[in-house]
């Protein structure tokens, strides 16, 4: 599997070192060349995001922080997207970067910071509505699978004990993979004005998602969905038949995995909640506007009404010193997880998600807790601080971690801090990647994840935007 580490030495010379002043050849010879395909090998080109490239970067003081923009921002565009027409429809795939596959939750991701500029690019705007296309269609294939081929060529996840399909890379149950695809449709929509995608493809994929959500809150049983895979990681299989650890039906949606693909050890996963009632609530603003169906609309706000006021109920505990915080995962029995990982949806992500308010007095208290020794992946080295996670390891944090951080705070000291993080433990490589070592970010995990490079862009295009100052 290409999410293993992928380990880096470059002539020997920590961040640690950069940080003392010891600068290695790369660094005075190739550190600020630029990183991008040559044009022609570009898989697409858009004159809104060059253009916004330009002005950004001219606006950063600090060369090798506008080097990182110039590389991951378009890093999406440049090497990832396949777009076409079919049936007379856009119609993009996505792949992660090194997994040659489509993630309903990375896809979404990825092209998420270029929607501000569809309404000055109407090929970019073909390109997102592509995606919006192809989601669709792959939640009409299996609403429960995160990851799709291209076609049906099946996968090395084919003897995976669980419903597979030629379509499928693979079938691991999360309820975010569903909630990705209705936040970029619904923010498509509110900033191009266009709701053609809202056909009856997408309206019945739509109702598809409710009916799973609904079917995952295993109210009527445990349901069909199930996966076992023969592996010596534990968090890469579900116990007990594949159905995960047992819950107490109290309204809540259960998600057999975490949006970093490992296994839930509670199954109604909080931050995937929030995030899934904030889907909820576009989906039904979007089928009673647009597709005049109050019917549905109303569906989709009492599944949203219901899971909110199970959060209230199942989602909080007091902590001794934190005050009212939010756990990661519960089962509905009273049985909570404290600690928070760094894909997202995330704890720490929920004011991005619009799930929460930044300024929320549960969010900050949940804030200063999963960013403290009291979060078990939360990891403070030489190199930096910030949330890992079990799918990597120990002592291995996420870069999308910091980049979070930054995304979700008003504090210019924090933001820059984050910043220079991030400047620091690139490896040289002018990217963002999956995860580092705390004590050496020559120690990394994947070279080309095209998430994180955009994610990345999407933050520097905020502080630029708002903390100009900063940069």
């Amino acid at each position: 599997m290409l999410s293993r580490r992928d380990f880096i030495k470059i002539n020997g010379v920590t961040t640690a070192g950069l940080s003392l002043g010891i600068k290695p050849d790369w660094f005075n010879k190739m550190a600020f060349e630029n990183k991008r395909p040559p044009l022609s090998d570009r898989k697409f080109t858009s004159q809104a995001v060059e253009v916004t490239i330009k002005n950004v970067k001219s606006a950063i003081k600090d060369p090798e922080l506008a080097w990182l923009f110039e590389n991951c921002y378009p890093n999406t565009l440049d090497t990832t997207v396949n777009y076409s027409v079919k049936d007379g429809r856009p119609d993009t795939f996505v792949i992660t970067g090194d997994i040659n596959a489509m993630w309903m939750r990375d896809s979404s991701a990825q092209v998420w910071p270029y929607l501000p500029l569809i309404k000055d690019d109407s090929k970019l705007k073909d390109l997102v509505k592509g995606v919006i296309n192809r989601q669709a269609a792959c939640i009409l294939i299996d609403p429960y699978a995160n990851a799709f081929n291209a076609g049906p060529t099946g996968s090395e996840w084919d003897s995976d004990h669980t419903a597979m399909k030629p379509e499928l890379h693979e079938r691991k149950w999360e309820v975010d993979s569903l909630c990705y695809p209705v936040r970029l449709a619904y923010n498509y929509w509110k900033i191009s004005g266009d709701s053609s995608f809202f056909d009856e493809h997408w309206q019945k994929a739509g109702k598809l998602i409710v009916a799973t959500f609904k079917e995952q809150q295993r109210k009527n049983g445990q349901g069909p969905y199930h996966f076992q895979r023969r592996t010596e990681v534990a968090s890469d299989t579900a116990p007990n038949g594949g159905y995960g650890n047992p819950v107490k039906p109290v309204g809540l949606i259960c998600s057999i995995f975490r949006p970093s693909d490992d296994a839930t050890i509670f199954p109604f996963l909080i931050p995937s909640n929030y995030f899934a009632v904030v889907s909820l609530n576009q989906m039904a603003e979007m089928y009673q506007l647009i597709g005049k169906d109050n019917a549905t609309a109303e569906v989709c706000k009492a599944l949203a009404d219901e899971v909110n006021e199970a959060l209230k109920k199942y989602a909080t505990a007091q902590h001794p010193v934190f005050g009212k915080v939010l756990a990661y995962e519960v089962d509905g029995y009273g049985n909570q997880s404290f600690m928070d990982d760094a894909n997202v949806p995330s704890l720490l992500a929920l004011p991005y998600l619009d799930a929460l308010p930044q300024s929320n007095v549960l969010y900050q208290n949940t804030r200063r807790m999963v960013l403290s020794d009291s979060n078990p992946y939360f990891f403070k080295g030489t190199a930096a601080e910030g949330i890992g996670g079990p799918h990597v390891g120990l002592n291995y944090i996420w870069p999308m971690s910091i980049i979070m951080r930054a995304l979700t705070s008003s504090d210019k000291n924090e933001i820059a801090k984050c910043l220079h993080w991030l400047k620091s433990t690139h490896a040289g490589t002018g990217f963002m990647h999956e995860s580092f070592n705390k004590d050496d970010a020559n120690d990394f995990t994947r070279k080309w994840f095209a998430w994180a490079n955009t994610l990345f862009g999407e933050l520097i295009i905020r502080v630029h935007k708002y903390y100009p100052d900063i940069l």
